[in-house]
Parts: C-alpha cells; sequence; structure tokens
C-alpha cells in the first residue's frame, strides 16, 4: 500500500515542477529573445515479479514479465532554441539575429556569456552595451559626433560623423554558435553559459556559412505560444488532480484495512 502512496507522491511531485516551468515559460512571454523550456520526464525503477523468457512449475517458458512500476521523475529541462518572431522596432541599435547566432557578452570579470538579445545602448564611454551595461564582444565604440549608426546583415558596423560625406567603419560584429545549444547553462539576465554539453563556441561572421543575418531595427520576440503553454497547464492540473485521486483512494483502503481489524 506504501507503493501506491509512493508512486502517486512522484506523479505530483513531477505535475508540481512541470507548472512551475509552464509559469516560467509565461512569465517570460514578452522577454526578449526567450527561448521556452520543456520539462522530460522517466518512469523509475520497476519490480521485477516476475522475468519474461523465465520458466513456471510446469516446465514451459511465460511469454511475458510481471513488472510494477513505481512512478515517475524528472529528467531533463531541455531549451527550446526555435526562432522567435522578428518585430520592427525602429531603434537603430536594436539587431536580432535571424537564423543561428549567439552576441558575445563580456563580463566584468572577463567572462564571455551569450545571448540572444539585442536590445543593445551606448554606454557613456561611447561603447555597444546590454541593458545592464555589459559589453558587446568584439567591443564597438560609436563616435560621440556619429549622426547615423548602420549595422549590415554580415554584422558591419558604420556610421556617418558628423560635417563629413564618408561613412567610417567602426567593427564587425561577430556570432557564436554551438554544436549543442540545449547545453547551455541559464544566468538570468537573457544569458547562457557554456558548458562541457554545450561544447566550446564556434566564432563566425553574421550571413556567412551556418551562421544567421543581423536585421538592424528588429528585435526577436519570445518563442513562447501561449496558448500551447495554456494547454500544456489544463493537462498538468489534471494530472495532479488524478495522481492525488489515487492517494486518496489508497488512504480509504488503508482506513478499510485497520477497521478489518477490529
Amino acid at each position: 500500500m506504501s507503493r501506491l502512496l509512493n508512486t502517486a507522491a512522484t506523479g505530483m511531485r513531477s505535475m508540481q515542477l512541470y507548472i512551475d516551468n509552464i509559469a516560467n515559460n509565461l512569465a517570460n512571454v514578452n522577454t526578449t529573445a526567450y527561448k521556452k523550456s520543456r520539462i522530460e520526464f522517466q518512469d523509475l525503477i520497476y519490480q521485477n515479479m516476475r522475468i519474461a523468457g523465465s520458466s513456471n512449475l510446469q516446465g514451459t517458458f511465460v511469454p511475458t514479465s510481471l513488472q510494477v512500476g513505481n512512478g515517475t521523475r524528472p529528467a531533463s529541462s531541455n531549451k527550446i532554441f526555435t526562432q522567435g518572431e522578428i518585430t520592427q522596432t525602429n531603434n537603430p541599435l536594436d539587431v536580432a539575429v535571424n537564423g543561428v547566432g549567439f552576441f558575445q557578452i563580456n563580463q566584468p570579470d572577463g567572462q564571455i556569456l551569450y545571448s540572444r538579445d539585442g536590445s543593445f545602448k551606448i554606454s557613456d564611454q561611447g561603447s555597444l552595451v546590454t541593458s545592464d551595461g555589459f559589453e558587446l564582444e568584439p567591443q564597438i565604440t560609436i563616435p560621440d559626433d556619429a549622426v547615423e549608426i548602420s549595422i549590415g546583415a554580415d554584422g558591419t558596423v558604420q556610421a556617418k560623423i558628423f560635417g563629413q560625406t564618408d561613412v567610417q567603419d567602426l567593427g564587425q560584429i561577430e556570432l557564436a554558435k554551438f554544436l549543442n545549444p540545449a547545453g547551455l547553462g541559464n544566468v538570468g539576465k537573457n544569458l547562457y553559459e557554456p558548458t562541457f554539453a554545450s561544447g566550446d563556441p564556434a566564432i563566425g561572421q553574421p550571413n556567412a556559412e551556418g551562421f544567421g543575418r543581423i536585421e538592424q531595427g528588429f528585435l526577436e520576440t519570445s518563442n513562447v505560444e501561449v496558448v500551447e503553454e495554456l494547454i500544456n497547464m489544463i493537462q498538468s492540473q489534471r494530472a495532479f488532480e488524478i495522481n492525488s485521486r489515487v492517494v486518496q483512494t489508497g488512504d480509504d483502503m488503508l482506513t478499510t484495512v485497520n477497521g478489518m481489524r477490529r
């Protein structure tokens, strides 16, 4: 009887985690370039009461096994790196990656993290930075007298300088890609860190083979589908209720057994 309660409890814990993940996806539906997560589950080890192919007392071999499962457990939280919708902002410092690739973001300690969020700003030193003030890598500096900034599909950054007719090259945006982007670690602030599972980054120029193109004046939106998440929430809620009903049924059965002793 305790196995029944424990098995149902694993189902309730798993569905609670599943709903927590849905809540996080929905909370980030308007987060720039957010990538939704999906919780994946595995069934737990089985108790083998009879093994398929074993012989019985009559000397014949049983064709099927007799196994009892012990519930479920969460196996992984998988990031889904499908392309989000590209929306126009008309801000010249907003850039979206249309395709494969991450921006390289330099941290104060020198570590390079990676992001799909291209809502860049200009710091007091003229550098392109994120909303948290982290510099884009390679560093690109905008002159004080720049009157128009253009960013090409290949990541080339140019500016028109006040009083000059020729444009000035300011630098080149580079992108990074990973063999297994789902293996990247989430650190918050729209940033990812490489792990052993993700592999080392491959650096390349936007719009080159294997890399996405840069879209100036656009931002990538979250790839969360609200309707899909709501459907998943209803399904997980029903699964949680069913598992709680199993716990109640097990408790009723224990009450009946205890009453038989009187």
